[in-house]
């Protein structure tokens, strides 16, 4: 009796520990799915004598790019169908393309109607690496779900597989939409049909699957990262910082997380946290590249968090160290402003010009217009003139705004030609534009200095037609009211002259042009002094 009780707890003892390295197995299965790689190899590592485990464990190392160790992983069951899979992988990494096929045709071959997993297990390999044949995937995937349709890993991997064929998308879409439908609480599925959607440019459908990923599990870091990502796609930056740290949170806060979030921190304008968190880290970091990208991120916040001299010395050693094909144009104009800022005008219209000549686009109006507000926010018209020059020149069908700046550049450069010039192109291309007549006006004003020619009347009076005796920037009057004061006063034509004078007294009494023909009128209506008789000899 004691003996056969004694039996029945071990069985018992035994049922639970199977139970309970299952499921920690498939935790470290989940959080590999998750991408919270030290996550996974932590569960793994002490449960890797089993070889669901092991696999897994080395495809942790494959992550952390370390092909030897992945493969001496696998090499511990050498005649497990995943182990081999793993080594397929490590082949492929290796470049060793042949090699890699051979061994994933030979493991394909194993698989029976009801050992199928050999033939999944091979058609991962080739999903997951480079190298491979992706239709030979395909063919294997397909042959899996006939002797086996519901395995939701097939549909996954065989929708991951699509995704990297050209015209595919559709395909991919139809196998995450089945995971789905067979499993409504599958947070991967979702997030990978968001990022469909996301690659499509539909940003609402992509939100509103990573919101269904949520949903689906909390505990995912996926959606929110995701989501972070569409937001700052669509210029939401602050709804991207809400998320990223969300998936902060939840991640395992590996170097690459931390960069991640000090980018939606830098894009959310959050400049002096990203500073903070920067230098926090930077002497941690040993992979070189995550480093430089550091130091980018550093300098840039900087230089919007009031330390500009930190900020160049930063953004020296980013440029110095970073891939020159991996800077973007944008990149260069960025630094280019920054050097604006300081003061250094040569430095930055030399990285300005970088960021042209790398942009092979054949629109360059961001670059443009970002180069002329630089030099708009520093007050150096004349440049900023120029480069709205360039703008427009070289995309005439430009928004109405640049136009518009581009002639206001001008005119406080001093530059009327090239003011008049603007706003007459503009005039061409959106004449319903209300503004027009009103800078045109102000630019012959600006020529007609002593309101004699009146070349600005006729601009004034079209104005005025077109805003209406109700317009609301009364003090935008002001100025056309006072010119027609000043240039009926000329004339002598007292009644339009006490016209304007009446609408600008109603706007502000005490305006200096009323003053200033107070006194003309005074002066001019004064009586004149008899010369003095001359002295008798």
């Amino acid at each position: 009796m004691y003996k056969s009780r004694k039996i029945m707890m071990m069985l018992i003892a035994m049922v639970f520990s199977i139970g309970a390295v299952a499921q920690s197995v498939q935790d470290g299965i989940k959080m590999y799915n998750y991408e919270k790689f030290q996550s996974a190899e932590r569960i793994l590592s002490p449960l890797a004598t089993d070889p669901l485990a092991n696999y897994y464990l080395g495809l942790c190392y494959i992550q952390d790019g370390d092909a030897a160790k992945a493969g001496a992983t696998f090499s511990k069951f050498p005649d497990d169908a995943a182990n081999i899979s793993g080594n397929i992988r490590v082949a492929f990494m290796n470049k060793e393309v042949a090699k890699g096929t051979q061994m994933a045709k030979d493991l394909a071959a194993k698989s029976r109607k009801k050992e199928w997993q050999a033939e999944k297990y091979a058609a991962d390999a080739i999903t997951y690496t480079q190298g491979g044949d992706y239709q030979q995937a395909v063919i294997w995937y397909k042959d899996v779900q006939t002797k086996n349709p519901d395995d939701v890993s097939t549909h996954i991997g065989l929708a991951d597989v699509y995704r990297k064929i050209p015209g595919g998308g559709g395909d991919a879409m139809n196998n995450y939409e089945a995971v789905t439908e067979k499993d409504a609480k599958n947070s991967l599925g979702f997030t990978r049909i968001g990022d469909l959607w996301y690659e499509a440019k539909n940003y609402q459908s992509a939100l509103d699957n990573y919101a269904k990923a949520k949903d689906a599990d909390p505990t995912n870091p996926l959606p929110y990262k995701a989501l972070a990502r569409a937001f700052g796609s669509s210029g939401k930056y602050k709804q991207g910082l809400e998320n990223i740290q969300k998936y902060f949170d939840l991640s395992d806060k590996t170097p690459a997380d931390k960069i991640n979030y000090m980018e939606a921190e830098f894009l959310a304008q959050s400049y002096c946290d990203a500073v903070r968190m920067s230098k926090d880290m930077i002497n941690d970091i040993t992979d070189m590249d995550k480093k430089t990208e550091l130091y980018g991120i550093l300098g840039f916040s900087e230089a919007q968090c009031g330390d500009s001299v930190d900020a160049v010395k930063n953004i020296r050693i980013w440029l110095s160290r970073r891939d020159k094909s991996k800077i973007l144009p944008s990149d260069y104009v960025n630094v280019g402003k920054l050097f604006l800022k300081m003061g250094q005008l040569d430095s930055a219209v030399a990285y300005y010009n970088k960021g042209i000549a790398g942009d092979t686009g054949q629109n360059k109006t961001d670059i443009y217009r970002q180069i002329a507000e630089a030099f708009k926010s520093r007050k150096d018209y004349c440049n900023s003139a120029a480069w709205y020059d360039n703008l427009v020149k070289t995309n005439p069908g430009t928004q109405p705004a640049d136009y518009a700046w581009r002639g206001i550049m001008f005119y406080y450069c001093h530059d009327y030609t090239g003011a008049m010039n603007s706003y007459n192109d503009f005039a061409v291309k959106y004449p319903t534009q209300p503004s027009i007549p009103y800078w045109q006006g102000r630019i012959a004003e600006a020529i007609d200095s002593d309101a004699t020619s009146g070349a600005a009347v006729p601009y004034f009076m079209k104005w005025f037609e077109i805003i209406g005796p109700n317009y609301e920037k009364v003090n935008e009057e002001k100025g056309p009211y006072e010119y027609l004061i000043y240039y009926f006063y000329n004339k002598k034509d007292k009644e339009n002259m006490n016209l304007y004078k009446d609408k600008l007294k109603a706007i502000d009494p005490n305006d200096k042009a009323l003053k200033d023909l107070e006194e003309m009128e005074k002066a001019a209506n004064a009586p004149k002094k008899q010369p003095a008789a001359k002295p008798k000899k």
